[in-house]
């Protein structure tokens, strides 16, 4: 009776032991996961998004900063544009341009849409028009291609084909008629006059003579 009381109370002595053990081992397991999610670092990663670059909170990695081009640096984001055409078009190409150009389009369009007052008058636009010119500027300076380009020249066309074509262009338009016709008729009438002057002036000096 006594053995048998023996051996149960060392299986369960044992028991407790493990079941101790277990835990001990899945909370120090559990520790060790943790302090090792704290301890190591993430991998730096350079993720471009359009919007992010704009603002300028994209930064380059350190081992990405060299290029085999030469980038722009009159902006904080000329290193992401250029890393950005670097890893999709090898070079800062007129594709890449164009790209990154629809990014300040994109932009203009939202602020337009956002703009509920008559785009024909001037102030109303002229911030994000100005915002637009800047931009693709600012990216075109960047990759080192010049400004104005064909795909600035053909985005404001674009944009004045969107948003602008209804509006009057008064400041442009011709005079009314009747300026017309006395700018007209004026050198017409000092012809003859002047003539009639000329041979005058001719007879009065033949006469003298």
């Amino acid at each position: 009776m006594t053995g048998k009381m023996t051996t149960r109370h060392f299986s369960f002595l044992l028991s407790r032991c493990f079941i101790s053990f277990l835990i001990l081992v899945g909370h120090t397991t559990v520790l060790c996961l943790v302090d090792e999610k704290l301890a190591v670092h993430p991998t730096t990663t350079v993720a471009y998004h359009f919007t992010d670059m704009m603002n300028g909170t994209t930064n380059a990695s350190a081992g990405e900063d060299i290029l085999p081009f030469d980038c722009g640096n009159n902006s904080h984001n000329c290193k992401n544009f250029c890393h950005l055409c670097y890893e999709f078009y090898q070079g800062p190409t007129m594709d890449c341009l164009s790209g990154l150009l629809n990014l300040c389009l994109h932009t203009f369009d939202v602020e337009m849409a956002q703009n509920s007052t008559n785009w024909c008058i001037w102030g109303n636009v002229s911030g994000s028009y100005s915002n637009l010119s800047l931009c693709t500027e600012e990216i075109s300076d960047c990759l080192l291609i010049p400004w104005p380009n064909p795909l600035v020249e053909q985005i404001f066309v674009d944009i004045h084909t969107k948003f602008f074509k209804d509006c009057p262009t008064e400041e442009l338009s011709d005079p009314p008629p009747v300026i017309i016709f006395a700018l007209v008729i004026t050198p017409i009438c000092l012809i003859p006059v002047m003539v009639s002057l000329v041979v005058l002036k001719t007879k009065n000096g033949d006469g003298s003579t």
